[in-house]
């Protein structure tokens, strides 16, 4: 049977991924659990609207980092939720509006169960407090998430390999970096161990991280000066000897036994998508 004919039990839902906001759900068989919040509050009722998406089954909240574009909208969002939220404690202590907030913290490397799902965490290598990556299980199934990190860490080998959907930042493409508007301190900090991982360097990383139940790989965190979708999707496929589904590059399938798909696509900033 092909796998999307299958049912499987964890979705995740990407509202936004880039450097003007981000936000994800992933849902479990309890409920969503949100991924960070860098939008407003109307952003996120009105894309969660697109994608059938209730409030009232938001039943946690995890958080990567404090840089603005995570965690932007989440003062407001608290004022109309409530529910379990979890962050490292370098997180937490990083920003007073954090302290703030009913966080508990949780060391990278460590778990948490929410929304009937088991989280465990691992560190990523960022210019910040405490950053971390998630990977969500729930019986068989499973989902990977990392973005904001400048490599790949001995935490996200560890604990993202085999999962069925892989949620992997692809942020920018070297030469468009090192050619654009940037100027070059920013240019070297998006490139160094602590800034964001480029196409390559994702794509260098899936044959480890892509098993035998990886059904979808998703690039994340794209940036609109200095990537394209395209780009990456065109070097994750390369990477796994997949297929482009058009000339556009928007997407490619890696055929594999048994009927048995990859599909690659780019996750981004305005337009919301589920991944099932």
């Amino acid at each position: 049977m092909n796998s999307l004919g299958k049912h499987h039990p964890l979705h995740l839902h990407i509202l936004a991924s880039g450097s003007k906001g981000n936000c994800a759900f992933v849902e479990g068989p309890q409920g969503l659990v949100m991924v960070d919040d860098g939008l407003s509050r109307r952003e996120v009722l009105k894309r969660m609207d697109e994608l059938k998406l209730r409030v009232e089954d938001v039943k946690a909240l995890v958080l990567t980092h404090e840089h603005s574009d995570h965690i932007k909208g989440l003062a407001v969002w608290c004022k109309n939720w409530s529910g379990s939220m979890f962050c490292s404690p370098q997180t937490r202590c990083a920003k007073p509006e954090l302290k703030e907030l009913p966080f508990t913290p949780v060391e990278p490397g460590c778990a948490v169960n929410a929304a009937g799902m088991r989280i465990d965490t691992f560190s990523t290598s960022h210019d910040v407090a405490g950053p971390m990556g998630f990977r969500f299980s729930y019986q068989d199934d499973s989902i990977g998430y990392i973005t904001d990190t400048g490599i790949i860490t001995e935490g996200a080998k560890a604990t993202l390999p085999d999962a069925r959907i892989l949620a992997i930042e692809s942020n920018h493409d070297v030469p468009m970096l090192r050619c654009g508007s940037y100027p070059r301190f920013l240019q070297d900090r998006i490139i160094s161990s602590t800034g964001h991982l480029s196409n390559q360097q994702a794509a260098d990383a899936l044959p480890a991280l892509v098993g035998s139940h990886t059904q979808h790989v998703i690039a994340m965190h794209i940036s609109q000066e200095n990537n394209r979708p395209s780009l990456a999707v065109r070097a994750f496929a390369e990477s796994l000897g997949a297929t482009l589904d058009n000339e556009l590059g928007s997407s490619a399938t890696l055929a594999r036994a048994a009927g048995e798909t990859i599909h690659i696509r780019a996750a981004g900033q305005n337009r919301p998508i589920s991944i099932w």
